[in-house]
């Protein structure tokens, strides 16, 4: 229930942010954010990071659909038992439905943040969540798992071996 909130709190705020920046800056304009570091600058984009398949909006939308609907079933079943492995499937979650309401309802994503210090696609609160939720969840099973999901299994397993 916690993760399923901060999911939607994450929604939340990824929403407000594309709707302030759609209602207060021109498409294609930006406004200075963090000096010399981010912009903000009110782009669309049809395709995924970098604007790869750009042309396939709707083929975009089922993949977000679907991994809402597998990520959203992985944290109901407790695929990952502790908090560390449950909150990157959050952050993913999370990202994956910010993007999923825009192209389902906008036909476009709605980009803001613009590194300025080096060239990089223009992100939304979406795409942090997906990339940092994806990082996560990948340390999460290389470095953690053993350590922290197994456990349970292995006192299981040492019980049915004293039988």
């Amino acid at each position: 229930m916690m993760y399923g909130l901060i999911a939607a709190v994450l929604v939340a705020v990824d929403q407000l942010v594309k709707y302030l920046v759609m209602t207060r800056i021109p498409l294609g304009e930006h406004v200075p954010f963090i000096p010399y570091i981010l912009d903000l600058t009110y782009v669309t984009n049809t395709g995924a990071a970098f604007s790869i398949f750009s042309e396939h909006t709707w083929a975009l939308a089922v993949v977000s659909l679907v991994m809402s609907i597998l990520l959203a079933a992985a944290l109901w079943m407790n695929l990952f038992r502790h908090p560390l492995g449950k909150l990157p499937l959050t952050l993913l979650l999370a990202g994956a439905v910010g993007n999923l309401i825009d192209r389902a309802f906008r036909g476009f994503v709605v980009d803001m943040f613009n590194v300025l210090f080096m060239h990089f696609a223009v992100f939304n609160v979406a795409d942090i969540c997906v990339v940092v939720g994806g990082i996560s969840a990948g340390l999460y099973y290389l470095l953690l798992w053993d350590k922290l999901e197994n456990k349970g299994e292995a006192a299981h397993d040492g019980a049915d071996a004293d039988r």
